[in-house]
C-alpha cells in the first residue's frame, strides 16, 4: 500500500486504543456534569448538540462550542462530551455539535449545518445561563476546517477560536483514501479550502498541531497561520492526530491550557 499521509489509522497505531478512550472519557464526563443531550437546532437527524452547564453559575457564563472530526464522515457529538471537563473548569457552557455526513452530503451543507448552530446558540445562550457575547469555538482535523467559516463577524458571532490539526487545503485529499469515500469535488476544493479564501478572518485564532503528525498537517497549520497573520502555529509536544484532542479534556497538557486561556480571556 501507497503511502498516504491522511490515513491516520495506517498512522497511528494506537487509533482504535484512542478512539476507545474517547467513548470512556466521554461517558465519564457525562455521569459527572450537568447536562442536556440531543437538543435540536435544526430538523435533520444529525442536527442536535449536547449542552453541558457547570454547577454555581453566578452570572452569564462563557458558552464554548466543539466540532468534532473524523474527514467530514465519522465519529458524532458523544464522542467528545470529555471535552467539557475542561471547559467548566474553565467556567465556561459547552456545546458539543453534531453535523451531517458526507457523501450523505456535500461539504456545502455541513458548512451551513454549523453556521446555524452557531447562531441557535448565540440566540439560546441565555436560557441555559450563558452569554451570547462571549462564545468561542475549537475543532479538531475535519472540525477546525469547520471552524474556520465561522471565523468572520458577518458569518457568526464568535470571539475567538482554537484550531487542531486542521485542514485547510482540500486539494491534496483529491489524491488520498479519502476520495472514494466522499467524492471531493473540483468546486468544493475551490470554494471551500480556507487557506486560499479570499476574505482574511479578523477573528482571534491559536492553531495547534501535534509534534508526531504527518508533514500535511505541519505544512497546512504553519500556511494558514500566515494566512491569518495569527501567532505561529503552537507544535504540541509528543501529541499525534488522535492524541491531541484526547489532550483537550486533560487538565495540565498544552491543549486543555490553551482551551482554558482562550475561554477565560473571551
Amino acid at each position: 500500500m501507497d503511502y498516504d499521509p491522511f490515513r491516520i489509522r495506517a498512522i497511528v497505531p494506537e487509533f482504535e486504543e484512542i478512539s476507545a478512550d474517547y467513548a470512556v472519557a466521554s461517558a465519564e464526563t457525562r455521569s459527572r456534569h450537568r447536562h442536556v443531550l440531543d437538543i435540536a437546532y435544526g430538523a435533520g437527524p444529525r442536527q442536535k448538540l449536547d449542552v453541558f452547564v457547570p454547577e454555581g453559575l453566578s452570572g452569564p457564563a462563557p458558552v464554548h462550542i466543539f466540532i468534532h472530526g473524523g474527514y467530514w464522515r465519522m465519529f458524532a457529538k458523544e464522542d467528545y462530551s470529555f471535552i467539557a471537563d475542561t471547559v467548566s473548569s474553565a467556567g465556561g457552557i459547552a456545546a458539543i455539535l453534531d453535523y451531517s455526513l458526507m457523501p450523505d452530503v456535500r461539504m456545502a451543507t455541513i458548512i451551513d449545518e454549523v453556521r446555524r448552530a452557531t447562531h441557535w446558540i448565540a440566540a439560546k445562550a441565555a436560557d441555559f445561563g450563558g452569554d451570547a457575547n462571549r462564545i468561542t469555538i475549537s475543532g479538531h482535523s475535519a472540525g477546525a476546517h469547520l471552524c474556520c467559516f465561522l471565523l468572520n463577524p458577518q458569518s457568526a458571532p464568535v470571539q475567538a477560536a482554537l484550531l487542531i490539526s486542521g485542514v485547510y487545503d482540500l486539494k491534496p485529499l483529491q489524491s488520498s483514501f479519502l476520495q472514494p469515500e466522499i467524492g471531493l469535488t473540483d468546486t468544493e476544493v475551490t470554494h471551500y479550502s480556507p487557506l486560499h479564501a479570499t476574505q482574511v478572518s479578523t477573528t482571534r485564532a491559536t492553531i495547534l498541531v501535534g509534534e508526531a503528525e504527518t508533514a500535511p498537517f505541519h505544512d497546512q497549520a504553519n500556511a494558514f497561520a500566515h494566512h491569518l497573520h495569527s501567532e505561529p502555529t503552537t507544535t504540541v509536544p509528543a501529541a499525534n492526530h488522535m492524541s491531541i484532542v484526547l489532550d483537550l479534556g486533560t487538565p495540565g497538557t498544552p491543549a486543555a491550557q490553551a482551551l482554558t486561556r482562550m475561554i477565560r480571556d473571551s
